[in-house]
């Protein structure tokens, strides 16, 4: 099968080359000269420009985007929509919000374009392992393009599905990162309280190296853990400083509209905000308050 591959970041060139790797055909495009000459290193072919990445491309075209979510996005589909026929196909993998993905594929459908939204996980290491895909949209489109998901995911019968109709790929995926927040965060609490025990002076590689085999708590996000351990002893080389793609606010902003309790994936949602004031405020105006009220200390600066 032949597709064109749109956005050759990291994890679009990964996933342009698994499927090399599969004996699919791949013809990328990107903005940036330096990331489409990787890929033809690669052996696969190349597009200056949307109009002559379709010109390659038998029909009816399979489109997979892998861009960030937004305006960029939009404004690469609406660049896209006039060149397009009835019969082709959009895959969106990229971290769209569900509710883009719902409208967008409202539009293709009317124009005789099925649109398919792939909520994708797993990051750089897709390209060896294989990707996880939570599929939402037509259920025979789907079927068609088969053969790239099941080359894309772990292994043909795992890892990968239709979940449902347009959007639910997006949700899925959307919800699997709420998640993957309050995992990541429970890991780095364990082990920070672990950490400040320093009577006894635990080698908190060892730990999570002991917990990978056999432990409740054993997973890949513990591997990952340990391996973080080992090459960053203490963390004294890293800002406390954590980024978010928004898919965690999306997941509590839902969980809100549903009337879900979902605390912990909202507590690590916050632990991040928090990581980024420099400033921080509030935990002055909170030692000033204590030392209004009850004369406590107030350590200066």
């Amino acid at each position: 099968m032949k597709l064109g591959m749109i956005g050759l970041g990291r994890m679009g060139a990964n996933m342009a080359l698994r499927l090399l790797r599969g004996g699919h055909q791949v013809v990328g495009f990107d903005p940036k000269d330096a990331a489409r000459a990787a890929l033809a290193e690669q052996g696969a072919g190349t597009a200056d420009s949307l109009a002559a990445l379709l010109a390659q491309l038998p029909s009816p075209r399979v489109l997979w985007l892998m861009l960030p979510a937004g305006e960029i996005t939009d404004a690469t589909l609406e660049q896209l929509r006039p060149q397009l026929q009835a019969g082709d196909t959009l895959i969106e993998g990229g971290n769209a919000y569900y509710q883009d993905s719902v409208r967008r594929a409202a539009s293709f459908v009317a124009q005789g374009v099925d649109y398919l939204d792939c909520g994708t996980s797993g990051g750089v290491w897709g390209l060896a392992e294989g990707y996880s895909l939570m599929i939402g949209g037509s259920e025979a489109a789907v079927q068609r393009l088969r053969p790239l998901f099941e080359c894309l995911a772990p292994a043909a019968d795992r890892g990968w599905g239709r979940v449902g109709p347009a959007g639910a790929g997006h949700f899925s995926k959307m919800v699997h990162n709420g998640i993957e927040y309050g995992m990541m965060q429970a890991f780095a609490e364990g082990f920070a309280i672990l950490r400040h025990k320093e009577e006894f002076d635990l080698d908190l590689e060892q730990v999570a190296q002991i917990w990978r085999h056999g432990s409740v708590v054993r997973s890949w996000l513990l591997d990952l853990t340990a391996k973080a351990l080992a090459e960053h002893p203490g963390m004294r080389d890293i800002a406390p400083y954590v980024a978010d793609s928004g898919e965690g606010r999306w997941t509590v902003d839902e969980a809100i509209a549903l009337g879900v309790p979902a605390p912990v994936i909202t507590h690590s949602l916050i632990a991040r905000l928090r990581s980024r004031d420099a400033e921080s405020f509030a935990d002055r105006l909170l030692a000033a308050m204590r030392n209004q009220f009850g004369g406590h200390e107030m350590k200066k600066q």
